[in-house]
């Protein structure tokens, strides 16, 4: 919904051997497309995606970033295609499919290893990287300040004037009780499931860095409690039963998180 994905096999001679290499090209919308963000940067996700590669956070391999738009009519990068599954979105894992299929045990072995990889993309010192460019261009004291202040800039683009109380007093409230601010960490900012490749119930590669930037842990360990949430209200007004009640439970990924990474 945010980029076009093109899937295709690269086909060439070395050596006077036959080589095919299966890619995936993700490409920026046009304007014309309604695009989901404002603006869209490949060159940072396919960087992000490559230091978080680098320090053992399982992403696809980037091969290429092309930012010239002449060759396709848009930027685009290029990566190897993996082989996995995916929870899907549409329609959302807890209505039907392999996950919801799963045993406990084995939803929650999903649970924690995503929590693990989270942890691992978070221990990443940026005291020791150049992550300029994973800074938003807008007002702010802090990193979350920073955060919060490019939300409401969205928030400003995609409601185009038009009021919406609830959201107001959502920003009011949040500027009333700010938190603590422990650390600072590399935020892949789309942290949910949905966005995740399994290999069983393993990580196999983390997708889609277009929110990816410089925050506190909490960003994206709310993100992922908070999509599922989503989901589960979804399932709830459409007059289901309910389902995966167990999973991804504030508590218990707050519980894991901690015992995985150390922080509170």
């Amino acid at each position: 919904m945010s980029s076009e994905t093109l899937l295709f096999d690269l086909h060439w001679r070395e050596d006077g051997r036959a080589q095919r290499l299966a890619c995936v090209a993700r490409m920026a919308p046009a304007g014309a497309d309604v695009p989901v963000f404002q603006s869209y940067d490949l060159a940072m996700q396919a960087q992000v995606i490559r230091i978080a590669g680098q320090h053992g956070v399982p992403t696809p391999r980037v091969r290429w970033v092309e930012t010239d738009p002449a060759p396709l009519g848009a930027p685009f990068f290029v990566m190897e295609r993996l082989r996995g599954r995916v929870p899907a979105d549409v329609p959302p894992y807890l209505f039907e499919g392999w996950l919801r299929d799963a045993t406990t045990m084995e939803q929650r072995q999903l649970q924690d290893a995503t929590i693990a990889v989270l942890a691992k993309l978070h221990a990443i010192d940026v005291t020791k990287l150049d992550t300029g460019f994973l800074e938003f261009d807008v007002p702010g004291a802090t990193p979350l300040a920073r955060h919060l202040a490019n939300q409401r800039r969205y928030f400003d683009w995609v409601a185009g004037g038009e009021p919406h109380p609830l959201l107001e007093r959502s920003f009011d409230f949040l500027e009333a009780n700010w938190p603590d601010e422990n650390s600072t960490v590399i935020s892949w900012g789309d942290a949910r499931i949905g966005n995740i490749m399994y290999d069983g119930f393993e990580p196999l590669a983390l997708f889609d860095w277009e929110m990816a930037g410089i925050g506190p842990r909490e960003i994206d360990i709310g993100w992922l409690i908070f999509i599922h949430s989503f989901f589960q209200d979804l399932f709830g007004s459409a007059d289901q039963p309910p389902m995966m009640q167990d999973f991804l439970r504030a508590a218990d990924v707050a519980e894991c998180y901690q015992r995985v990474s150390g922080h509170r």
